[in-house]
């Protein structure tokens, strides 16, 4: 088989087995969580899951109270795939047990942080749109409660789900330039000018509707900024996927017949 056959035969096993392997859209997961298994996804089984987060949880706390630690639900994670991870390894290669205990220890935090990240960078990107919606909330005449209430309600984002809870908090008797003193905290540094400018009209009067129009414009701009930033690291973060698939086919392609006509010429 020469090397074009080869080349263009591994291309297509490659192409049918990613093609029958695909996950489903992002927006199919959304509205119905699967599994999968050998013959595809199927509809959602979260108990095998769960059942096996609890074991593992278990196993960290009995270990965490065995040493006299609190019991955190991370920590007693993160510990019980640990040692989970160093018996399993431990019969088989005794030399690699510590690293797989340590790279299953590492993972949790890590996954944690990658997911904490994600939200904090979607609850920046849904800021601009919140911080318009708020303008015109107190530009129509709205209190600062009812400009939060109704944005809360007609919002999407993750933020909208954050000043949700704060409409509730409220709704419980808190005052409400108290609970959104606790905003950024969850949220992230992003919404703390918004949160400073809506705390000081809520205690103090302070004007809000230019401080918002200001604010708005600042948040589009950063957008802006960060959607520039993240086009100009597209093609860094492409460089090495397509150095590593084109390269070896170019060489394949073009390399590898010289290579054989240079064997089949010295076997002459």
């Amino acid at each position: 088989m020469t090397p074009t056959a080869l080349a263009l035969a591994w291309a297509l096993v490659v192409l049918a087995g990613a093609t029958r392997h695909r996950p489903p859209p992002a927006r199919v997961r959304s509205l119905t969580p699967l599994r999968r298994t050998g013959g595809g996804y199927v509809g959602p089984d979260p108990r095998i899951h769960r059942r096996f987060a609890d074991v593992i949880e278990r196993l960290g706390g009995w270990v965490l109270r065995r040493v006299g630690r609190p019991v955190a639900p991370l920590t007693a994670r993160r510990l019980g795939a640990a040692v989970l991870a160093g018996v399993i390894v431990l019969p088989i290669v005794p030399v690699a047990a510590l690293p797989a205990a340590l790279l299953a220890w590492a993972v949790p935090g890590m996954r944690a942080g990658r997911a904490e990240q994600r939200r904090r960078a979607a609850l920046a990107a849904d800021l601009p749109d919140a911080v318009d919606l708020l303008a015109l909330a107190v530009g129509a005449g709205l209190t600062v409660h009812l400009a939060v209430a109704h944005v809360a309600r007609r919002g999407s984002g993750p933020l909208a789900s954050e000043l949700t809870r704060i409409v509730d908090e409220v709704a419980l008797g808190r005052r409400l330039a108290d609970a959104l003193d606790e905003l950024p905290e969850r949220a992230g540094e992003a919404v703390r000018p918004l949160v400073a400018s809506l705390v000081a009209s809520e205690r103090y009067g302070a004007p809000l509707a230019a401080g918002l129009e200001r604010l708005a414009d600042e948040v589009r701009r950063d957008r802006r900024r960060r959607a520039e930033e993240a086009a100009r690291k597209v093609p860094v973060k492409l460089l090495f996927p397509l150095v590593t698939c084109t390269l070896p086919a170019f060489g394949l392609l073009t390399v590898g017949p010289l290579i054989a006509s240079a064997v089949r010429s010295l076997r002459l």
